[in-house]
C-alpha cells in the first residue's frame, strides 16, 4: 500500500512539475495580474524572447512595476513568482512606478535596450511621458565599458596561460558587451539588428574592430577596448 501511495505522489508530482514547465508568459501574466490587481503598473516581456516572435525557447526576461513595492506586493507575489522560477525562467525586475521613471537618467541603456525589444503583457505601456536623454546613455556606456575593460584586464593578466578561464569569461560577459553594443549604435543613429550576428558585423565595421573570433579572448579584449575608446571620442566629438 505504501509503494502505491508513493506511485501515486511520484505521478501528481510528475504532472505538476510537467504543468510548471509548460507555463508560458501569458499564463504568467494572467497569474500576476490577478495577484496584484490594481496595484499593477505594467508587467513587460523584453530581450531575445521579445525580439524573436514566439521565442518560447530565449530567456523569458520580465519587468514588473507596481504602484509601489512594500510587504504587500511581495507576498502577493510569492506565489507565481515561485512558479515561475520552477519553470526555469527568471524572476522578474520589480519597479515601483516612481523608481522606473526616475531610473531613466541611472539606467539609461536598460530603458533603451528594453525599450527597443519589449512586449507589453499587462497594464500600461510605461515609456508613456518618459524620455531618455542621449547624454545619460553616453555617460552609462562610458561607465560600463570602462569597468568591463577594466575586469577583462583584470582576467586576462591572473589567467592569461589557462585559455578556458578566459573563455569562461568572455562567455560570461559576452551577452553584456551586445548590450552596450546596440547602445553604441543608437547613439551613432544607426538601428542595431535583432541577429547577433548581423549586430556584430555592423557595429565592427562603426567602431573598428574584428567581427570574427570574437570568442577568441586577445580579440574580444581588443573589441570592448577599440568601444571603450570609441565612445570616449563621442564625448569630445558629439553629433
Amino acid at each position: 500500500m505504501g509503494s502505491e501511495a508513493e506511485a501515486a505522489f511520484r505521478a501528481v508530482e510528475r504532472e505538476e512539475n510537467s504543468d510548471m514547465a509548460r507555463m508560458t508568459v501569458e499564463n504568467f501574466a494572467t497569474r500576476v495580474g490577478e495577484a496584484l490587481g490594481a496595484r499593477l503598473v505594467a508587467l513587460v516581456l523584453y530581450g531575445s524572447a521579445a525580439r524573436e516572435q514566439g521565442g518560447e525557447s530565449q530567456a523569458m526576461n520580465t519587468l514588473l512595476i507596481v504602484d509601489r513595492v512594500d510587504v504587500d506586493v511581495l507576498a502577493r507575489l510569492g506565489a507565481p513568482v515561485q512558479d515561475w522560477v520552477k519553470a526555469n525562467h527568471p524572476p522578474p525586475l520589480v519597479f515601483a512606478d516612481q523608481e522606473w521613471r526616475d531610473s531613466a537618467d541611472a539606467f539609461a541603456i536598460e530603458h533603451e535596450d528594453i525599450r527597443e525589444s519589449h512586449r507589453v503583457l499587462a497594464g500600461r505601456n510605461p515609456w508613456t511621458g518618459l524620455t531618455v536623454r542621449r547624454e545619460d546613455v553616453r555617460r552609462q556606456l562610458e561607465h560600463e565599458l570602462i569597468g568591463k575593460l577594466v575586469h577583462l584586464r583584470q582576467a586576462y593578466v591572473a589567467d592569461w596561460n589557462r585559455p578556458k578561464r578566459l573563455a569562461d569569461v568572455v562567455r560570461g560577459t559576452r551577452a553584456g558587451f551586445l548590450t552596450m553594443l546596440r547602445a553604441v549604435l543608437r547613439l551613432a543613429g544607426r538601428t542595431p539588428s535583432a541577429d547577433s550576428a548581423a549586430l556584430l558585423r555592423d557595429a565592427a565595421a562603426l567602431i573598428g574592430f574584428a567581427s570574427d573570433g570574437l570568442t577568441e579572448p586577445a580579440a574580444y579584449l581588443d573589441a570592448v577596448t577599440r568601444t571603450a575608446e570609441y565612445v570616449n571620442r563621442m564625448e569630445r566629438n558629439p553629433s
